[in-house]
């Protein structure tokens, strides 16, 4: 089992310790080219057999996801500070939780792992996380390849989005409510790319970070 870092945004944070999130979606990087007859090629090496798109994961069965696989795991980075520090524990603050109660924002971690200076007013991106400071870890249950717009309405409201209800239309709601939040992180064009992904799922161990 290996462990990998993700990083998440506040708002798939909520989505993860709701419990309404258990699917990620990733760029394929680099984006394969899909050659006549031949099958995918990255940088010019051939994977698959038949050109034929619907047969996704048998054409990417030769590349290693990059995220992990089932059974691995991951530690998520979120925008945390680290509040104060007292003789034998630092009190962590995440920035996703901050609305709820003071329970719920913060996590407890041994002082002597914690080797960022106290920052009460100063928040960390999450880039910048450590492992020790990861309050959400994450078991990997499924790996495919797909289109970007194939997902389902289904897989759209377990990517933690969360719809609006529009009478007459409340079948594609989560879709679209996905395809914003593709926008805000991607740009609208690589929205229209269609581009391939990696569609990561998940289950939260509890306890575990």
């Amino acid at each position: 089992m290996k462990e990998r870092p993700m990083i998440f945004n506040a708002e798939m944070v909520r989505a993860i310790l709701d419990g309404r999130k258990t699917q990620t979606r990733r760029p394929v990087n680099p984006q394969p080219e899909l050659t006549a007859g031949s099958g995918f090629s990255w940088n010019g090496h051939l994977h698959g057999a038949g050109s034929n798109e619907r047969e996704t994961n048998r054409n990417f069965s030769h590349v290693a996801c990059p995220h992990g696989k089932p059974g691995d795991r991951i530690w998520v980075r979120e925008a945390y500070r680290v509040h104060s520090k007292a003789t034998d524990l630092a009190t962590l603050v995440y920035r996703a939780s901050v609305q709820n109660s003071w329970t719920e924002q913060t996590r407890r971690v041994p002082v002597d792992v914690c080797n960022k200076p106290v920052s009460p007013e100063k928040w960390t991106p999450s880039i910048h996380m450590p492992r020790w400071a990861s309050r959400i870890t994450l078991e990997i249950t499924g790996v495919r390849v797909e289109r970007l717009h194939a997902i389902s309405e289904a897989d759209a409201r377990t990517e933690g989005v969360t719809a609006g209800v529009c009478p007459g239309h409340e079948q594609v709601m989560h879709r679209v409510a996905f395809r914003e939040l593709w926008q805000s992180l991607y740009n609208a064009e690589n929205w229209q790319a269609n581009p391939w992904v990696w569609v990561v799922e998940f289950e939260r161990v509890e306890g575990a970070a």
